[in-house]
């Protein structure tokens, strides 16, 4: 079985210029857990879960630093904790999507769709035709082909 087989065809997406409250009532409205994020052409950018609005709501982790002759030497990455700020004051999709996030061809095989799917962080799986989306696939969909 390939993700052509298997991917939910009928794909809600967003823009990046929605707000993160817009986002989180879309969500529930079509009781979806994350949506892929499109240009207003409809080109693939990205993807957005409610992992990344959970996310956006937790404490605050502040990294450990030393002192030494007055200079602040930061015990992990000083980046971290910028990334980290920017997630929390994330006002629209466009500042908290992700930029990076896995995709498959129409092709690939339902194990090679598993094993991606085992891997934390990837609940959706955005399907790509020469970088134009035609599908995703979420768990249930992934579970259904399993017990075909």
């Amino acid at each position: 079985m390939q993700a052509r087989d298997i991917m939910t065809r009928k794909v809600l997406s967003v823009t990046p210029n929605i707000s993160i409250k817009e986002l989180g009532h879309f969500l529930l409205e079509h009781k979806i857990s994350g949506a892929p994020v499109v240009n207003e052409d409809g080109d693939f950018l990205g993807l957005i879960t409610e992992k990344q609005l959970i996310e956006q709501n937790k404490r605050l982790h502040i990294p450990t630093v030393i002192t030494i002759m007055e200079a602040v030497i930061y015990l992990e990455s000083p980046k971290h904790l910028e990334e980290e700020l920017q997630e929390m004051l994330a006002s629209t999709v466009a500042d908290l999507y992700l930029k990076d996030a896995v995709t498959v061809a129409e092709d690939a095989e339902l194990e090679e769709i598993a094993t991606i799917m085992s891997q934390p962080g990837n609940q959706l799986i955005p399907v790509l035709r020469n970088g134009e989306l035609v599908g995703i696939i979420g768990k249930a969909d992934v579970v259904r082909a399993i017990t075909k």
